[in-house]
């Protein structure tokens, strides 16, 4: 189950995107905003803000994911994906609750998305100075 938690995690990811996308649709209609409008009432604004911000993120965090989780390890790259998530939530639910609530939900995805660039950028930087490494010199031949 662990090499599959990044998987889980994307798709948890691709299921949060599209309550994003229901959640501004919900929003549209009730508050008569007709496309291709994005501004109008503050509840509107927030959710499609929500929608934006999430996307924008996702963007960056599902590499971060998946190179994380070939270069260092899928559990410990799925862990830092469902702390990232948990953020991501706990933004939403603040965000379209209230605008200067959502700071704690933010940081708390965005350590999480620096911790998987930083064990991708590690990971990597490992495996290109193991592949680059100069065998060492062993000859015992005597030749």
């Amino acid at each position: 189950m662990t090499s599959q938690l990044p998987a889980v995690v994307t798709l948890l990811t691709l299921l949060l995107m599209f309550y994003t996308v229901w959640m501004v649709g919900r929003a549209r209609e009730r508050y008569g905003i007709k496309a291709p409008s994005i501004s109008g009432d503050p509840a509107f604004e927030r959710a499609w803000r929500v929608q934006m911000n999430t996307l924008e993120n996702a963007v960056m965090f599902i590499p971060a994911l998946w190179l994380a989780a070939q270069y260092v390890d899928p559990l410990w790259a799925g862990i830092a994906g469902l702390v990232w998530l948990a953020g991501r939530v706990w933004y939403a639910l603040a965000y379209v609750r209230d605008a200067s609530r959502r700071g704690p939900g933010y940081l708390v995805s965005m350590v999480a998305w620096a911790a998987l660039m930083l064990m991708a950028a590690g990971g990597m930087g490992m495996a290109i100075m193991e592949n680059n490494a100069s065998p060492p010199v062993n000859d015992t031949t005597g030749a």
